[in-house]
């Protein structure tokens, strides 16, 4: 067997609305509800949001609003990302830093979302570990 990337995590919240409302309006993302379940959606990926723990079966041992440490890799300058989320009235919890990411050094910045999760938004500026050439989305730094 081989993996060769992430489909969808779950994310537990307290406060549909909230959670809506910061991963649509602040980050960008698009919201989707489908058949009564809601989701965020950004490239090949979604983010499942469950309004009370194990709301559909089968589902993590013990979920909870809050648990989640999250990294979503930014277009763009990280930069233009952060003042984004500052205009948006969102706090920043640690200003850009240097990180190391699944393909290779990285810069980052940090932000919870209304439950607590910490979100780290992320650009690459160097050639991702896999050899490819960098694009767009990988020239993300300041």
């Amino acid at each position: 067997m081989r993996i060769n990337g992430i489909d969808h995590v779950v994310l537990t919240t307290a406060s549909l609305g909230r959670c809506l409302d910061f991963y649509g309006r602040v980050l960008g993302l698009e919201c989707v509800e489908e058949k009564g379940r809601w989701s965020v959606q950004f490239g090949h990926a979604k983010l499942n949001i469950h309004v009370r723990p194990g709301e559909f079966r089968p589902a993590a041992a013990s979920p909870a609003p809050g648990a989640l440490d999250l990294c979503l890799v930014v277009e763009g300058t990280l930069a233009d990302a952060l003042a984004e989320v500052e205009a948006a009235g969102w706090s920043i919890e640690l200003g850009i830093v240097e990180r190391n990411g699944a393909r290779g050094p990285m810069r980052s910045f940090y932000v919870r979302d209304p439950d607590g999760n910490l979100i780290e938004l992320a650009g690459y500026g160097a050639a991702p570990r896999d050899g490819r050439k960098p694009s767009s989305s990988d020239a993300a730094v300041v």
